[in-house]
């Protein structure tokens, strides 16, 4: 049989070119993919982000997936925002760091080797807290959650069923909390008195404004969720990081909490954080 050699030149070209199909076919002629779960919370901090990357003139668009994170450690999405609490338990369960900046640290230390955090949103968070009704405030003598601590022999919490809830607050290990199949389940049991306080976070949009939301204090009591990126170390330029860190200047929890607001009542996340962006302009 006759044996067909191709020339070194030819080799080299092929190779070039099999390798420049290959690159545009992941991620679309340098576009960057910015991961998504499944929830409206997610889809809009990964169109905030995605917006950021596109204002500092890097193609960029939004993918979702069941487990975004995974998708980050192989290399399929590029960059993934979330929250830092939440990230910290992914990657360290059982840490015990609680403020803002002991969660971002401890958090940065445990990511998987490729991976890196942009700079986390000061102003932006969405912590679990607790809400109660006027009169229970005014009986318990406080408006934060050292009074839930000190009334926690007693508490009788409740929650939207599937939400995540931390096992302790300060010092008291919190009671099985009733679950509910929606917000207005929830809301209406607490002002009927059959729960003395609501689970909810700090950005939820579904929080009525007859009930008291109560503040956490320093020291913090409940580990901090502030909005943060996770980008590939080295998929990403000093621009594209620049795009992202820009963003913990300007995004605050009230923002978060009217974007979830809108995507609720049926807006499409690209909109609502095109909106924010375009009030935000970045990049200049």
């Amino acid at each position: 049989m006759r044996r067909y050699r191709l020339a070194p030149v030819l080799v080299l070209a092929l190779v070039a070119v099999l390798v420049a199909a290959a690159c545009a076919g992941r991620r679309g002629a340098g576009e960057l993919v910015v991961g998504s779960g499944p929830d409206a919370e997610s889809a809009v901090l990964a169109e905030l982000y995605a917006g950021a990357l596109r204002s500092y003139g890097a193609p960029a668009r939004v993918e979702s997936a069941p487990d975004p994170l995974t998708r980050l450690d192989t290399g399929a999405y590029q960059v993934v925002p979330g929250l830092s609490g939440r990230l910290l338990q992914t990657f360290q369960p059982g840490a015990t760091a609680v403020s803002d900046e002991q969660v971002y640290r401890t958090m940065v230390a445990a990511l998987p080797e490729g991976v890196a955090a942009g700079d986390y949103t000061p102003a932006a968070q969405d912590t679990p807290t607790a809400a109660v009704t006027e009169a229970t405030a005014t009986a318990w003598g406080g408006r934060d959650l050292t009074t839930l601590v000190r009334h926690c022999p007693q508490l009788a919490m409740g929650t939207v069923a599937g939400a995540g809830l931390p096992a302790r607050v300060g010092g008291c290990t919190l009671p099985q909390a009733r679950e509910f199949p929606d917000h207005a389940a929830l809301f209406d049991a607490l002002r009927a008195g059959r729960i003395s306080a609501a689970w909810t976070t700090s950005a939820d949009p579904d929080v009525p404004p007859d009930v008291v939301v109560l503040a956490d204090g320093q020291p913090p009591l409940v580990p901090a969720e502030n909005v943060v990126p996770l980008y590939r170390r080295n998929e990403l330029g000093e621009r594209e990081v620049l795009a992202l860190n820009e963003v913990a200047g300007e995004f605050d929890t009230a923002a978060l909490a009217d974007m979830r607001r809108q995507v609720a009542g049926g807006a499409s996340p690209r909109r609502v954080a095109g909106a924010w962006l375009a009030a935000h302009p970045l990049g200049r």
